[in-house]
């Protein structure tokens, strides 16, 4: 594929990743409530329960429109939903930059989207939904099956050790770390493979460096019983992984290893 095709495939994919943008705000918010993305068809307002117009729900400029406050009853609209719109339409872009018109795509759009939606309900929710973790689960298994059917041995093992070694460090310190990111850790291995190793080192050096700023801000003592979700860091480390991960693998084995 020439640079033109892939220049018009990012620009395509960042249109679609706005309206799935959006779709994924509703899943990341109705899933851990209990509810489905499904019904009702139209988003409500969380605080006055009124259905909004269509214009209300164009990503990101719907939520500028209304300064960020409900048209009926005047309250706010957290700023999570144009913030997560526009990331999901930066990362569509980027990958299909990446990736071009490829097979390779699907996993890495799947991956984007399953990072989106955890990220904003454990912001959200301090919860990691395992409804998106399964349906992730299910759907990356064929997609990678399909990239790469060469690799599943490499990326079976990636989620199996991933999985251990999150499951390991959640037991022996279950205050700081969930199941939700036990599971998201799995996951992570079965789209990055190998990469999911300089993925999870992204998110625990992210992840101690804001938690040392909070207490830096807050005090040790008070620092300390500050709750800080996980995932929006192993999110950020899968993004890391999926676009320089293997750079970062190959660059470890050349420098320290050898190759």
């Amino acid at each position: 594929m020439n640079s033109e095709d892939t220049l018009l495939t990012a620009i395509l994919l960042f249109v679609l990743g706005l309206p799935v943008g959006s779709f994924l705000n509703v899943v990341a918010y109705r899933v851990p409530r209990g509810e489905t993305p499904w019904s009702p068809a139209r988003s409500y307002c969380p605080s006055c329960q009124a259905q909004l117009h269509a214009r209300d729900n164009i990503p990101v400029l719907g939520w500028l429109l209304l300064r960020g406050r409900c048209r009926y009853c005047d309250a706010s609209i957290s700023w999570k939903y144009p913030v997560f719109e526009a990331i999901t339409a930066l990362l569509f872009g980027a990958i299909g930059l990446k990736f071009g018109w490829s097979v390779e795509l699907l996993p890495a759009l799947l991956f984007a989207s399953t990072l989106v939606v955890v990220a904003n309900s454990d912001i959200d929710m301090r919860v990691v939904p395992n409804a998106v973790l399964f349906v992730s689960l299910l759907f990356g298994v064929v997609a990678q099956a399909l990239a790469y059917p060469d690799d599943w041995l490499t990326w079976a093992l990636s989620a199996t050790i991933a999985f251990a070694v999150m499951l390991i460090i959640a037991l022996a310190y279950p205050r700081g770390m969930g199941m939700g990111d036990v599971k998201l850790a799995g996951i992570m291995g079965l789209y990055l493979g190998r990469a999911v190793a300089p993925a999870l080192l992204f998110a625990f050096l992210t992840g101690t460096i804001f938690g040392l700023a909070v207490m830096a801000s807050k005090g040790v003592a008070e620092g300390r019983k500050t709750k800080v979700p996980f995932a929006p860091f192993m999110a950020a480390g899968g993004v890391f992984a999926l676009f320089f991960g293997e750079d970062v693998i190959d660059w470890y084995l050349d420098t320290f290893a050898g190759g």
